[in-house]
């Protein structure tokens, strides 16, 4: 294949309204994708248009799914749900100006300088991509920290870059149910912390979470800082712009208004009912088109620019929670999905770009392409600087792979700024909703997410009898699963006993295969 500049100028989706631009030359669908696809994309947008009038879009749940009113709350169904997203915003900015003016402070009579946000998934994936694109380091007005996993030693890591600093530490704990397994024990590792340092937790603490849940009964209990909502509505993959990513962003010192102007004006162009000026519509034709609309290719995420480093990680879960899905909505096993993987450019191209150009084709790209540069305009050869050889590679691996029939979209942005960061955000919201209406999946729950919790919740009750069931006297893992009356479970029960061991609540009596090894007390 070679690039045709007619069909550049024929394809190039321009949105000057949000400084952003869709490029779908470099795909290998035909003149008449569009028109076959219409019937299909017309019912996508009608669907869009009921979810965001409060048709119940997540019948597993039976619930609304209302992420984009957190960002134009006068679109919201009833005047109820309308007030309560105005308020927190008021709200939100209110705590953070009083944090930064000194007003809300902690106990030692000190500003608070650090935040340390505690969450999972969705509670955390957001807020860290936008904490990287726009923070300023030194610069920030809070410096911000992260718990997102129950790891022991990646904890005692985050608590140990606040030694010494726990007395000015906001602390964010962030759950809908407040009894997210990773985040309770986040919670609990962080208050034993202040204990330990002889300071008290709830002065230093805000709960983000649901209405009347363990940890809001908690935070009122216990006298927390402040308390914000999360809404039933409101998925946590698509919960960026509400009070999980408004309140670290904000106590931070980033423009949350400017993200919200970015997203809102993003929702006004892709609500058009015409796929060529709709860049969200557009995007979903293409990954239709690359994956045969059943999820053969993965997508390879490369942003050209560090400061957007992390939308990788923000898009994995945003595209394959939402749309891999083993049922489509009418109850069909379709298994169905899009595998996301990506880094940053350049860095990428000393690192798997040669297996995307010479491998392979199992995949297509999305490059980001910003266009100011940033940073000092140093030259580092005459009339070029770092920021042209950056922009360089981009278009040569963009055309590199075009050359040897590899697909890819480049979606161009001026700056990354706030509301750049709302314009994406928005952006692949509403692609992952027309998406999964072209395939018929339910973009909106996580059955594969709750049975994982579920298991992982009987895998604990099988080391706790395992554990009660060690003696002084050794026993196989066979042994002991006959004991605790789960014979089938014994391949469990070995892999727990070698946990159990490495941490000093077990010893291995006599090492062996796994049919012969032996564990007692320790």
């Amino acid at each position: 294949m070679s690039g045709s500049w007619q069909r550049f100028q024929q394809y190039l989706c321009s949105c000057p309204e949000l400084d952003l631009s869709v490029d779908v030359s470099r795909m290998s669908f035909d003149d008449a994708y569009f028109d076959r696809m219409a019937p299909a994309m017309n019912a996508a947008f009608a669907a869009m248009d009921a979810l965001e009038q409060g048709a119940i879009a997540n019948p597993d749940e039976n619930r609304m799914v209302g992420h984009y009113w957190l960002r134009a709350p006068q679109l919201a169904p009833t005047p109820e749900i309308r007030t309560e997203i105005e308020t927190t915003l008021a709200e939100i900015r209110k705590f953070a100006a009083a944090v930064h003016a000194g007003t809300i402070k902690p106990p030692s009579g000190e500003k608070f300088s650090h935040v340390l946000s505690i969450g999972i998934g969705g509670s955390a994936l957001g807020p860290e991509f936008v904490h990287d694109a726009l923070g300023e380091g030194s610069k920030d007005r809070l410096q911000t920290h992260f718990i997102d996993n129950t790891d022991p030693d990646g904890i005692a890591r985050t608590l140990s870059a606040l030694a010494g600093q726990l007395g000015r530490t906001l602390v964010l704990v962030i759950s809908k149910s407040g009894g997210t397994p990773e985040t309770h024990n986040g919670m609990l590792a962080a208050a034993a912390a202040w204990k330990a340092a002889g300071l008290e937790f709830g002065p230093h603490a805000v709960a983000i979470t649901g209405a009347g849940s363990h940890l809001d009964q908690q935070a009122v209990k216990e006298k927390w800082l402040a308390r914000f909502p999360m809404w039933d509505w409101v998925g946590g993959r698509s919960s960026e712009l509400s009070a999980v990513g408004l309140v670290p962003a904000a106590l931070q010192g980033i423009d949350i208004d400017a993200m919200l102007a970015g997203a809102a004006a993003c929702d006004v162009v892709t609500r058009r009912h015409d796929s060529r000026q709709n860049p969200a519509a557009l995007l979903a034709l293409m990954w239709y088109h690359a994956t045969d609309g059943r999820g053969s290719k993965d997508m390879v995420v490369l942003p050209y620019k560090d400061r957007l480093l992390l939308l990788s990680r923000y898009l994995q879960q945003l595209v394959m929670e939402s749309l891999g899905k083993r049922l489509n909505l009418k109850g069909d096993r379709v298994d169905q999905g899009i595998a996301v993987y990506g880094n940053k450019g350049s860095t990428d191209q000393h690192a798997y770009v040669q297996q995307l150009r010479d491998g392979v084709n199992n995949f297509f790209v999305t490059f980001i392409r910003v266009l100011e540069s940033g940073g000092q305009p140093l030259e580092v050869e005459p009339g070029a600087t770092p920021g042209d050889y950056l922009h360089g590679f981009l278009l040569g691996t963009r055309s590199a792979l075009w050359e040897n029939e590899r697909q890819s979209i480049t979606v161009s942005v001026r700056r990354v700024e706030p509301r750049t960061i709302g314009i994406l955000i928005a952006l692949f919201e509403r692609t992952v909703g027309l998406y999964g209406s072209l395939v018929g999946v339910n973009a909106y729950h996580q059955p594969g997410v709750e049975a994982g919790k579920k298991a992982a919740a009987g895998v604990l009750a099988i080391q706790k009898k395992t554990a009660a069931a060690l003696r002084t006297q050794p026993q196989t893992a066979e042994q002991l699963a006959a004991a605790i009356g789960s014979p089938d479970e014994t391949e469990t029960v070995y892999l727990l006993l070698e946990h159990l061991a490495a941490n000093g609540r077990a010893k291995v009596a006599a090492a062996g295969s796994p049919g012969k090894a032996t564990f007692a007390k320790p």
